[in-house]
């Protein structure tokens, strides 16, 4: 007989209005995944491999219970995830000093199919403030974290996110410094919210997290994807990822604007000019990391030629967006 796993929840930390609670996860088999110190190669790659492995908890009971005693209830889907968008009546009440709306989620009734070691997972939405000048989305790969998306056959994204710990991984030269100057006010108060938006899978949310969280950068929701497979059934989304995210940021908060930083690797400089020639006052600029490499650069500065919506910068290093943002008035 094999021993039964206990359940998890992953909570992923999510974002919303005081008039709206959105909450997203995972309800797993616990793999025991742990990176904190595990910086040899087999640890590492036995965690990764136990992320992309997880055994998802379908059709699950999920109650998410506020702060005001207030509940509601969902069931995951058939990949575990579970969503709840809900409607808030005092959600100002339940801001908490760092602008979340803090919240509980648990299982029902599950446990008598599996062990459960501890049925409370503890998860919280953002709130941006209404102080905020504007706010920040960001790619993650080869934009603050050297991946290698434009290597031949994506080798080198292989290579550093299997054979390397997070905590063996440095951050692009400057970002910190730089994410962490846009996190601030003109008053030098951390209120301008910062989104991290890539197209890993929801499977490495955890490896990405304590990378963040390491190095120090802002704290934010970090918006990733469904891992697919080509056995996978699922309707192939028709929006590209990272355009859907970014839709969905402005959507919910069609008050802010926002400053939108990628690199010349992949698309981000097809979707950010697009989204920013629909929405020309909602985009203060944005940012392109280069890549170094000649033949995507050459694409890129073809689209930015032909662009002029709003500033756009082909950077190659972190000071040069920075001089840029201080001349526009974004940092001090």
């Amino acid at each position: 007989m094999f021993k039964k796993k206990p359940l998890r929840i992953n909570s992923y930390l999510g974002y919303g209005t005081t008039k709206r609670l959105r909450a997203t996860g995972r309800a797993l088999e616990d793999e025991n995944v742990n990176f904190d110190g595990n910086t040899r190669t087999l640890k590492t790659l036995r965690n990764i491999y136990r992320q992309f492995e997880s055994d998802e908890i379908r059709n699950a009971n999920i109650e998410l219970k506020l702060s005001n005693g207030k509940n509601f209830t969902t069931k995951t889907d058939a990949e575990g995830y579970y969503h709840f968008d809900e409607i808030l009546s005092d959600g100002e009440k339940m801001v908490d000093k760092e602008g979340y709306i803090p919240y509980l989620i648990s299982y029902q009734n599950e446990g008598s199919k599996k062990i459960l070691q501890s049925n409370i997972f503890k998860g919280k939405m953002l709130v941006p403030s209404k102080e905020a000048a504007f706010g920040v989305i960001s790619d993650i790969d080869d934009t603050i974290l050297h991946t290698g998306v434009a290597s031949l056959f994506k080798w080198r994204v292989i290579a550093n996110t299997f054979f390397k710990n997070f905590d063996k991984r440095l951050p692009l030269e400057g970002t910190v410094q730089f994410y962490q100057k846009l996190k601030l006010s003109k008053e030098n108060i951390p209120v301008n919210p910062i989104f991290y938006v890539s197209n890993s899978p929801w499977n490495l949310y955890d490896y990405l997290t304590a990378f963040l969280k390491k190095h120090y950068f802002p704290e934010g929701p970090i918006l990733l994807r469904d891992f697919r497979t080509p056995f996978d059934k699922t309707p192939k989304p028709k929006i590209p990822h990272k355009q859907s995210e970014i839709l969905n940021l402005l959507n919910i908060y069609p008050d802010l604007k926002f400053i939108l930083i990628g690199d010349s690797g992949e698309k981000d400089a097809d979707i950010y000019t697009e989204i920013a020639k629909k929405y020309p006052d909602r985009i203060l600029a944005i940012y392109l990391r280069s890549v170094n490499h000649r033949r995507k650069e050459k694409r890129i500065q073809k689209i930015i030629n032909t662009y002029s919506t709003t500033p756009i910068l082909l950077v190659h290093s972190s000071l040069e967006a920075e001089s840029h943002a201080r001349q526009q008035g974004f940092i001090s």
